[in-house]
């Protein structure tokens, strides 16, 4: 895995992955949650498939550009925090 310039976040060959829960509520409005780690106790990693528009869509979060309904945003923190912390992966 390689180091991104940002804290929390990996890339892999077909696979993007990152533990941070903002970042991931906001890619998964735009994308599918491929799945999630949570093997170590302290932090959940949550896996992407990686596609032509992620680096753009992580590049306008972190820069705070990014444009999202606010309720949906919302929605999607607690539903990643529901799998984080539910039986369902």
């Amino acid at each position: 895995m390689l180091e991104t310039g940002f804290m929390n976040v990996k890339t892999e060959a077909n696979l993007f992955a990152t533990s941070d829960l903002s970042l991931a509520a906001a890619i998964s409005l735009f994308s599918d949650l491929s799945s999630i780690d949570r093997t170590d106790q302290q932090k959940a990693i949550f896996f992407f498939k990686r596609d032509e528009d992620l680096p753009l869509l992580i590049h306008l979060f972190w820069t705070n550009s990014l444009k999202v309904d606010a309720l949906s945003y919302f929605n999607q923190v607690k539903a990643l925090k529901s799998r984080i912390y539910g039986n369902d992966a």
